[in-house]
């Protein structure tokens, strides 16, 4: 009998839930965009590149996932230089005393097949306030060309700017502010093993 218990206990651990893996956010596939409404005009954006940040994810229960998301507020781009340094600027943004954006999430809630509410902390010139993104997972797998598991996300939200004391020039473009987020992650690869 004693001889049993140790390969049904070994048997139990294997077949349990899995637990959610580590992955790394792609800063080279990984965007955020953002749109405002202009004098209400024309519908104007730009984005925030150079991403950073870790993933727990799990694809058999993704309820169970979070996320930390760094975005270095110098990354901005409207593709119009000087309209750049005017939102980096004390106007806006505040870049220079306010240098990093940020995300964490607090709950994830299953709303249906691939579709999320990821709801948590978002960190923008000092101010944090709570965010719910809506999330669809496009796809979860083994990535084709890096040979590790990969997950790819759409994420959205409206937040209102001057709720993160980002309030100027409210006359001229839009309180609210569409983010978009493009998203992808891959696990790292493995260490490989020292050479004996």
């Amino acid at each position: 009998m004693k001889r049993l218990i140790l390969p049904i206990l070994l048997g139990l651990a294997m077949s349990g839930p899995a637990t959610a893996a580590k992955y790394n956010i792609d800063a080279y596939h990984t965007q955020v965009h953002f749109t405002y409404l202009h004098g209400g005009y024309a519908n104007l954006g730009g984005r925030l590149n150079q991403v950073t940040g870790t993933l727990d994810f799990d694809p058999e229960q993704p309820g169970k996932s979070s996320i930390d998301v760094q975005i270095p507020m110098s990354s901005l781009s409207t593709g119009v230089p000087k309209l750049d340094a005017h939102l980096n600027s004390a106007d806006f943004f505040d870049a220079e005393k306010f240098p990093t954006a940020s995300f964490t999430s607090k709950q994830v809630t299953v709303l249906g097949k691939d579709k999320l509410n990821v709801a948590g902390d978002m960190t923008i010139h000092g101010v944090t306030r709570p965010v719910v993104f809506e999330v669809t997972i496009n796809q979860a797998g083994m990535h084709p060309m890096r040979k590790v598991p990969a997950v790819g996300f759409e994420a959205t939200t409206t937040i209102k700017r001057s709720e993160f004391g980002v309030g100027g020039f409210l006359q001229a473009a839009s309180d609210d502010v569409k983010l978009r987020i493009a998203m992808e992650a891959q696990q790292p690869k493995p260490e490989a093993a020292p050479a004996k």
